[in-house]
């Protein structure tokens, strides 16, 4: 998990319906009125019901395979819509904290932005009391496609706060906040879990969840302990385990660095798509093809060449939309921060200078953007080259 202001063309839940023009007003009121996944009391009608609407849901979404993951402060509305434009299909919100967005309209407004372009969507909330969750997720559901549960978060502020994969502790909990939603929601539930050191006992803790009314499963492939994905890699076989034992779609999440490792989990693993999450921050175009340098000549034989766009117009990009959809500045320095990394190690007083500015602008950071390229900065992100030179995106 990553590290845990509008022009009006974004949507917030602090005072439902608001939205900005007629075109999503009504796009609003008919997800109201005819909600894409049925009335609460029909969808628990019999498991065969349930699973067929799970899967008919998922296919109506168009069963997206390239999704951005939820981060924590990283995965906000701007940074969402970059990642669609390179390939990404879906997307998760940051996780949100169910009992302050139900009770702050600060919080809600600062923190949860969309807008028509933005889905399919999954709105992540963290909790540990049911009815908060289904307070909080009623507020969200015209605006997505899913309303997601995050049993994953292990660091230790999901510990203090009693939430995410600390939840793994106490199934009936988890199994009593799925089965809240699946009973009151108009959209489908979703849960993002980590696995436990025992295949068995996340075989159990899958199947648990199916059975609450869950009706899609995303498995990140690391136990609650193994928090350093450098450190750690990701264990497909247990995926793959829980995707067999399973009747709804899986997800899986880890190890996807580009698109070869996406095209290599979804074999081995047999999930329905895969998510991304520290390689997309570091390179939003992932899902386009795209590698960077350290990736881009990895040994494997194969030719790379320059793509033709480098971190620092994937910046610019992003500060666009950031000027479109505004989000709070932390967020927007964060992001600069990992797309440029590369570039900052070869001018660190540049990042000195970014590090000292207290408060932000769009000119200072498109100002700095160019300082970088006028002192012959540019490291492009690669693509597969073919053997006639031809670029291929690979997606």
């Amino acid at each position: 998990m990553a590290a845990d202001d509008d022009d009006g063309t974004a949507t917030t839940p602090s005072s439902l319906p608001i939205t900005d023009s007629d075109e999503d007003n009504r796009l609003c009121s008919s997800l109201v009125q005819s909600p894409p996944f049925g009335s609460p009391t029909r969808y628990l009608n019999g498991e065969s019901h349930r699973l067929d609407r799970a899967w008919a849901h998922w296919k109506n979404l168009g069963e997206p395979k390239l999704i951005v993951a939820p981060m924590v402060d990283n995965s906000e509305l701007p940074f969402r819509m970059l990642c669609r434009k390179y390939g990404a299909n879906a997307a998760y919100t940051p996780m949100l904290h169910s009992r302050i967005f139900s009770e702050n309209d600060k919080y809600r407004t600062l923190e949860f932005t969309t807008c028509k372009e933005d889905r399919p969507l999954f709105v992540q909330f963290c909790a540990n009391d049911p009815d908060t969750l289904l307070d909080a997720a009623r507020l969200v559901e015209p605006y997505c496609d899913y309303v997601d549960i995050n049993l994953g978060c292990p660091q230790r502020i999901a510990r203090r706060g009693n939430y995410g994969a600390f939840l793994m502790d106490n199934l009936p909990l988890i199994k009593s906040l799925v089965q809240k939603l699946a009973m009151n929601l108009h959209v489908p539930v979703s849960c993002k879990i980590r696995i436990f050191p025992d295949l068995k006992d996340t075989i159990a803790y899958a199947r648990m969840l199916e059975d609450a009314g869950c009706s899609l499963l995303a498995v990140h492939g690391r136990t609650r302990d193994e928090k350093d994905g450098k450190k750690f890699r990701a264990d497909w076989n247990a995926i793959k385990a829980v995707r067999s034992a399973v009747r709804i779609p899986v997800l899986a999440n880890g190890n996807i660095r580009h698109m070869d490792d996406v095209q290599s989990c979804l074999e081995e693993t047999g999930a329905d798509g895969v998510l991304s999450a520290e390689s997309l921050l570091e390179n939003p175009a992932l899902f386009a093809g795209y590698r960077t340098a350290e990736l881009g000549g990895n040994g494997d034989g194969e030719s790379y060449i320059d793509g033709g766009i480098d971190q620092a117009d994937l910046v610019e990009e992003y500060l666009k939309l950031c000027e479109r959809h505004p989000v709070p500045w932390r967020m927007i320095r964060s992001h600069v921060h990992k797309m440029l990394g590369e570039w900052f190690r070869i001018h660190p007083h540049v990042r000195e200078e970014l590090n000292s500015q207290s408060k932000l602008t769009f000119e200072w950071l498109n100002n700095m953007v160019n300082r970088l390229r006028e002192q012959g900065t540019r490291i492009p992100l690669n693509l597969k080259g073919k053997s006639n030179g031809v670029a291929s995106c690979n997606t």
